[in-house]
């Protein structure tokens, strides 16, 4: 008979039932992550000591890190500019110093001429030459423990990530007991046979065979005492078959957890919205332009799956510009056919106010009626409003954090519309949707996203979507020409902001700070606007950022939008959803200091007429490699997908996301960007589980996502 879940003994037990762990230890191990025995086991090192051995003291140069054993020559105060005690040791190979700059009188009595010394810590050049500050340490001669924990092991000692007041000895002797009581209660594999064969990504030698992956009691063993013998290379890359096997079972779980979630929501019922159509066909025929191949398909997609009677959850990415807004527009539009009511909710109130813009200019000659409403919105106006979605009156109602509030009631609300999804915490989107369930039903769910996800991470953080890309920019984009200029030529820049402007081109400055800060070296927007409109006293200058008005920042994007400002220096508040095709030019001034995805955004204001664009990438010199390599990456290629994929190597999928605080996408053991080669494995394997062997499927969930499973719930 199949083991069930409660086998895991591990899983259920507190690491208080762990010897020396009491309330205030419990805390600092919460602050890791760690809460049970389970837990515990999977707190893996970061790197590994080798201390199966000692080496010989004549053999040490600067910067190794090892173990030494030998008789105390000297042992003496030294009082210099920082008084430290100084001991002399000697192995009849060589001499070391040893320096403790805190110390006792009970450890100069251990310390004296003549007793043998064992110790391990990083050599580094001194004045008396090899020298080791504050080693660890032992008197192999007695019997007792003083130097703290053990130096020698017969396996490579680990090192862990760890937290204030928990030290690695302390870790280390909690792990040990760890394991003393997985060897008496093993963790159920509820990996078949034949899913542990070996797996694509582990490096092999011409003419050697592949192992298959170890089983996951062995592999936890290995990876908290591996040999002497070890691959540390394999081991510090993370790619040896014992993690391998960890971060593939991981994967896979959380493949099985998306997919739960989203057979759980099919279950749920929602409006079929199928329309006449009508709404839509006008919207069509009133549009200067005819959407392009790719949103005409990703338009079909949804329009189907608001016709079935469960609930949509689609997501639709596209590059820059690709016009994902109209595509939402018609499907907001085939749910107000049906009667239903539409929630858009954006993440600032810059691209609120740029969405409220649009589709008033588009649905109010159709008769529809929309409600706005922000946190700004107080009095009269925020009960008026409230009054219009609770009667059903407000057929599409656009906003910010504000529409999911308790006080904001839909009579009968059938499609949420999520843009830049990954700006919202889970619980926000969560309450939005919930807004729906008074009916017995859910609103179908429309996220949009402009930055481009790739397909690996889409396959991981987004497997309960299913998945729309409008992969085709509309006719008359022009390219975007990228240069990184060092901010000493700043005046040159300012002299190109100049002569295009004198051609009627209107530009902008983006800044990364409101205020000064002398730490991050960089350019306060209110002061760079400053100084720009004494350098071109000729031009008219705007300035917008997160801390003005709304009434305000919508004043200086009118005024952008008619040409009243000729050049507009912004924070970030401009990075998505302002479109102002006259603009050509971008400056970003320290450039540097951005993530590839949030610099492809920006560049993506300009370039949206048919006036050749620029943006000019401003940094500030000695760049690190990481940053080189980003404003390379700009440079080369206008590509989102391309940018987005580089961006999730150098920053990984949490920045990239957004969603850290979400816990879902929080992996343990596995790495999206180092683990790739892993994914389709883990795909394959969580179609057979689902097919043949579904009792191991809440087990393995409850194992590697627990609580967290139910943030995907959205």
């Amino acid at each position: 008979m199949m083991a069930t879940v409660a086998q895991d003994t591990l899983a259920a037990r507190p690491v208080t039932e762990l010897h020396g762990v009491g309330e205030r230890l419990a805390a600092r191990l919460h602050r890791l992550g760690i809460e049970t025995l389970q837990d515990l086991l999977f707190h893996l090192p970061l790197r590994y000591q080798d201390r199966t051995r000692t080496v010989p003291i004549g053999t040490l140069e600067h910067g190794n890190q090892v173990a030494v054993e030998g008789v105390i020559e000297s042992s003496e105060v030294h009082f210099g500019r920082r008084r430290s005690l100084l001991v002399r040791l000697y192995d009849g190979t060589g001499y070391l110093t040893l320096r403790f700059f805190y110390f006792g009188q009970t450890q100069r009595d251990l310390l004296v001429r003549g007793s043998r010394l064992r110790c391990f810590g990083e050599a580094r050049n001194g004045p008396r030459g090899i020298e080791m500050v504050h080693p660890e340490y032992q008197l192999p001669d007695r019997d007792d423990d003083l130097g703290g924990d053990e130096l020698l092991f017969d396996a490579l000692t680990p090192i862990y990530p760890t937290t204030s007041g928990l030290q690695q000895p302390m870790l280390r002797r909690l792990i040990m007991q760890a394991i003393e009581l997985l060897i008496e209660h093993p963790l159920t594999e509820w990996l078949p046979t034949e899913q542990l064969t070996p797996l694509p990504s582990q490096p092999l030698l011409p003419g050697v065979t592949a192992a298959p992956l170890p089983p996951l009691n062995n592999a936890i063993v290995y990876l908290h005492y591996p040999p002497p013998d070890a691959d540390q290379q394999l081991l510090s890359e993370g790619r040896h078959p014992a993690q391998q096997r960890l971060a593939y079972e991981e994967l896979l779980a959380h493949q099985l957890g998306l997919r739960r979630l989203h057979h759980r929501t099919q279950q749920l019922p929602a409006p079929a919205l199928s329309g006449d159509q009508q709404l839509r066909q006008q919207l069509l025929a009133n549009l200067p332009f005819r959407l392009t191949a790719a949103q005409q398909r990703v338009v079909a997609e949804i329009a189907a799956d608001l016709e079935r009677p469960q609930p949509m959850q689609r997501l639709v990415q596209g590059d820059v510009g690709a016009g994902k807004t109209v595509v939402a527009a018609l499907a907001l539009l085939q749910a107000i056919e049906c009667g239903q009511q539409v929630a858009l909710m954006a993440p600032t109130e810059l691209l609120a106010e740029q969405h409220y813009r649009n589709f008033s200019h588009w649905l109010e000659p159709l008769g529809i009626q929309i409600c706005w409403l922000t946190g700004r919105i107080k009095g009269r106006l925020r009960r008026s409003a409230l009054e219009d979605i609770a009667l059903g009156n407000a057929q599409l109602t656009i906003g910010t954090h504000a529409l999911f509030q308790q006080q904001v009631l839909f009579r009968q609300l059938g499609l949420v519309v999520v843009d830049e999804q990954h700006r919202f915490g889970v619980h926000q989107r969560l309450a939005l949707r919930d807004k729906g369930r008074d009916s017995g039903q859910l609103p179908h769910q429309l996220i949009m996203t402009a930055t481009p996800i790739p397909r690996t991470l889409a396959q991981t953080a987004y497997a309960d979507l299913d998945i729309s890309v409008i992969d085709e920019l509309p006719p008359g984009r022009t390219p975007v020409v990228t240069a990184a200029i060092d901010d000493s030529r700043r005046a040159e820049v300012v002299e190109r902001i100049y002569a295009a402007c004198l051609a009627g081109q209107q530009a902008y400055w983006v800044c990364t700070l409101v205020e000064e800060s002398e730490v991050l070296q960089a350019q306060a927007a209110a002061a760079t606007a400053e100084q720009l409109t004494e350098a071109l006293p000729q031009l008219q200058v705007g300035l917008l950022h997160g801390r003005m008005s709304s009434e305000e920042k919508g004043a200086v994007m009118a005024a952008f939008q008619a040409a009243e400002i000729d050049l507009l220096v912004a924070t970030t508040v401009i990075e998505v959803g302002v479109d102002v095709p006259n603009a050509s030019l971008m400056i970003i001034e320290n450039a540097e200091r951005f993530g590839l995805a949030q610099l492809h955004q920006l560049r993506g204001r300009v370039g949206r007429g048919a006036t050749r664009s620029s943006c000019v990438l401003l940094y500030h010199p000695p760049l690190t490699d990481v940053a080189r390599e980003r404003l390379a990456m700009m440079r080369d290629t206008g590509d989102g997908f391309l940018i987005a994929q580089k961006d999730l190597e150098l920053r990984g999928p949490g920045e990239l996301l957004g969603t850290r605080q979400t816990g879902m996408w929080q992996f343990r053991i596995a790495d999206l960007v180092r683990d790739e080669g892993l994914l389709d494995r883990a795909h394959e394997a969580a179609d057979a589980l689902l097919e043949k062997h579904p009792e191991r499927v809440a087990p393995l969930i409850a194992r590697w996502l627990g609580e967290r499973e139910r943030y995907g719930d959205v």
